[in-house]
C-alpha cells in the first residue's frame, strides 16, 4: 500500500489548521482540522472552486442557524429543521459537496449561540482557518500535475489494454488472470474519466495558454476514446471470435492485424511525450486492412452460416484503427501547433 501526495497532503493541513488555531488563540481546533480535511481537493482549481462554494454555502447556514435560533429557540427540533433547509440550498445552488461542512458549521453555529454571539463568531472564525489552511496546502505541497496525472493513468489503461489484445486471439492467458486484468483494465478507464474531469476544470492563468489547453483536452478525450475503442475490440473478439464456425483459419491474420494496432498505439502515445525521432513511424497499412476486409467478405459469402460473427471482430477492429489514425493526426497537430509557439517567442 502506497500514501498518496493527497493523504500527506491531508495530515499537514490538519496539523496547520491545529497550529494556527493555537495561534490565533481558539478554544478548541477540532472545527478547523475538520473543515480542512473536507477542502482537500485533487486539483488547485478545484480546491479553489471548494473554498469559494464552501464560503457561501457556510455564510447562509450560519444565517440560517441564528435566524432560526432567534424565532424557535435553540432546540432539537430547531436543529433539525435547519438541517433540512441548509441542504435544499445547496442543493439548489448546486453545490452538494459543500453539504457535510455547512451542516457541521451549523450545528457549531447554534451550539455556541447561547453562550453569546461572540462565541458563534469565533466557531464561524475556525471553520474558514481549517478552510484556508488546506488550500495553503494544496497550493504550496506537491501541487497537483492534472495533465501528467492523466497521461501516467493513460499509460497504466494502455498497458491492460495491449496485454489483453495481444493474448485475446491466441488465448493463452489462464482464465482468472484473464478476468483480473479486464477487471484492472475497466478500473483503469473508469479512473481516466475521473482524471479527465479534474484535467478539464483546470484554468490557465495566461490568456495565450487557452487555445494550447483546448488542444491538448481535444486530444485527451481522442485518447480516452480510442482506449475505449480498443476495450470494445477485446470485447468482440472474445464474445464473436471463438463461437464463428472455422475462425481458426483467420487467427494468424487477425492476431497480426491486432498486433500491428497496439504497436501504432503505443508509438502515439510516446510521440505525444516527445519520446520519438521525427518523422518516425509505424502506421498501419490501410491496403492491408482493405484486404482484410475483402478477404472476409468472401469467406462470408462462400457460407454465410455462422461465420458472420467474424465480422462483427473485423467492425470493432477497423473502428480501433480509425480512432488510433485519429488520434495520430490530432497528436501531430498539437505537436506543429506548439513547435510554432516555441518559435514565436
Amino acid at each position: 500500500m502506497t500514501i498518496g501526495a493527497r493523504v500527506l497532503k491531508t495530515g499537514l493541513a490538519v496539523a496547520l489548521a491545529v497550529y494556527i488555531s493555537g495561534l490565533l488563540g481558539f478554544s478548541s481546533p477540532i472545527l478547523a482540522a475538520v473543515s480542512s480535511i473536507f477542502t482537500i481537493q485533487p486539483s488547485i482549481s478545484r480546491s479553489w472552486r471548494q473554498v469559494l462554494d464552501q464560503f457561501q454555502t457556510n455564510v447562509l447556514g450560519a444565517i440560517v442557524a441564528i435566524i432560526a435560533v432567534k424565532l424557535l429557540g435553540n432546540t432539537a427540533f430547531t436543529l433539525g429543521l435547519v438541517c433540512i433547509i441548509v441542504i435544499v440550498i445547496c442543493i439548489r445552488l448546486k453545490m452538494e459537496n459543500t453539504i457535510g461542512l455547512t451542516l457541521v458549521t451549523v450545528v457549531a453555529v447554534m451550539e455556541a449561540n447561547g453562550e453569546g454571539w461572540l462565541y458563534a463568531l469565533e466557531r464561524y472564525s475556525m471553520v474558514l482557518t481549517g478552510m484556508a489552511a488546506a488550500f495553503a496546502v494544496n497550493a504550496a505541497v506537491f501541487p497537483p500535475r492534472p495533465r501528467k496525472q492523466f497521461l501516467e493513468h493513460v499509460h497504466g489503461a494502455y498497458a491492460q489494454l495491449s496485454l489483453l489484445l495481444r493474448m485475446a486471439i491466441s488465448n493463452e492467458l489462464k482464465e482468472d488472470v484473464h478476468r483480473k486484468e479486464k477487471e484492472k483494465l475497466h478500473g483503469a478507464l473508469r479512473k481516466l474519466e475521473e482524471r479527465y474531469d479534474v484535467l478539464e476544470e483546470e484554468r490557465p492563468l495566461l490568456a495565450r495558454r487557452k487555445q494550447s489547453r483546448a488542444r491538448q483536452l481535444i486530444v485527451s478525450k481522442q485518447m480516452i476514446k480510442t482506449l475505449q475503442k480498443g476495450a470494445d475490440l477485446l470485447d468482440a473478439v472474445e464474445e464473436h471470435y471463438f463461437a464463428a464456425p472455422g475462425a481458426g483459419e483467420w487467427a494468424r491474420q487477425l492476431d497480426a492485424q491486432i498486433e500491428e494496432l497496439t504497436k501504432y498505439h503505443e508509438q502515439i502515445l510516446l510521440k505525444l511525450e516527445g519520446k520519438t525521432k521525427p518523422h518516425a513511424g509505424i502506421v498501419p497499412e490501410e491496403e492491408r486492412e482493405a484486404r482484410l476486409t475483402r478477404q472476409l467478405t468472401d469467406y462470408l459469402q462462400s457460407d454465410a452460416d455462422g461465420r458472420n460473427r467474424l465480422v462483427f471482430v473485423a467492425s470493432g477492429m477497423l473502428e480501433y484503427a480509425y480512432h488510433l489514425r485519429r488520434l495520430d493526426r490530432l497528436a501531430d497537430h498539437v505537436l506543429q501547433k506548439g513547435a510554432d509557439a516555441d518559435d514565436a517567442e
